[in-house]
């Protein structure tokens, strides 16, 4: 009953203009649910149709933190959706399955993204977004840079084997964006297995990867990441000198274009050997 009667409040309080109805040129207005959903928005969306990004728009991961200073930042609740009064919703985990039906239902267009694996799957995200934001030209701008920049580092590194590593000692396998990504570049994934696994210290120290890539080092996390294995300093004393490049959280924390910003810095450090 109490979820009923949330949902019969936000139809009542919700004030919608369809999608078909807005006038040719209006931009929708629009709101993120979660931090990657904020990238897209924050790149595509004119910034006076902003009405709501996540509260981790401005965090030192977020791509477009830039951007996101004086929008409005709220939570992905009933309540911030009503006093929004989005036209479009932008999501990729943010807020639960009850959330987007009642959205759905009242005619609110929820753009779900993928957990792109590749670049296609960007391509794909960018261009949905685009769409539902009547914003297709600038949709198409960044994946002309995107696939300038994949063109412009293909086969750099021709083959060579390097290993993903996180602080908190993860790598990244097949079926990953960050495998795709590697590949871009020319470098042959070490990882032995497919999408997100540990990797045991003792096997990093004892039989280290010819070439090591690092990713969100720059980052300072609570919890794990502080103290994992990917800090340990036997591990650093190993990999050192073997570590090739170590690439922004901020530019590989989210399936978006700019992963092809790392694909470039890799392609660069070979290039600079």
């Amino acid at each position: 009953m109490v979820v009923a009667r949330a949902l019969c409040a936000v139809a009542a309080a919700m004030v919608i203009v369809p999608i078909s109805a807005r006038a040719e040129g209006h931009a929708p207005r629009v709101m993120s649910l979660d931090s990657c959903a904020d990238q897209y928005v924050l790149a595509l969306a004119p910034r006076a149709s902003i009405v709501g990004l996540s509260y981790r728009a401005g965090a030192p991961d977020s791509y477009m933190r830039a951007a996101a200073v004086g929008l409005p930042r709220r939570r992905a609740t009933f309540e911030s959706l009503v006093s929004a009064r989005p036209e479009v919703v932008v999501r990729l985990w943010g807020g639960d399955a009850r959330l987007t039906a009642a959205l759905d239902r009242r005619g609110v267009r929820t753009v779900r993204l993928d957990d792109a694996a590749d670049f296609d799957g960007v391509r794909a995200n960018v261009r949905r977004v685009a769409q539902a934001l009547d914003r297709r030209e600038a949709g198409e701008r960044l994946l002309a840079r995107m696939d300038g920049q994949l063109k412009a580092s293909a086969g750099a590194w021709k083959g060579e084997r390097a290993l993903y590593l996180t602080p908190g000692g993860y790598t990244a396998g097949s079926g990953t964006l960050i495998d795709a990504m590697l590949k871009a570049s020319g470098l042959s994934n070490a990882a032995q297995g497919p999408f997100f696994s540990p990797v045991p210290l003792e096997t990093l120290v004892m039989t280290p990867p010819r070439a090591v890539v690092l990713g969100f080092f720059d980052l300072t996390r609570a919890g794990s990441d502080r103290w994992g294995p990917g800090r340990h300093a036997a591990l650093k004393r190993a990999t050192g000198d073997r570590t090739i490049a170590s690439l922004p959280g901020a530019v590989v924390g989210c399936p978006a274009w700019f992963v092809a910003d790392a694909t470039a810095q890799l392609a660069g450090a070979r290039n600079a050997r």
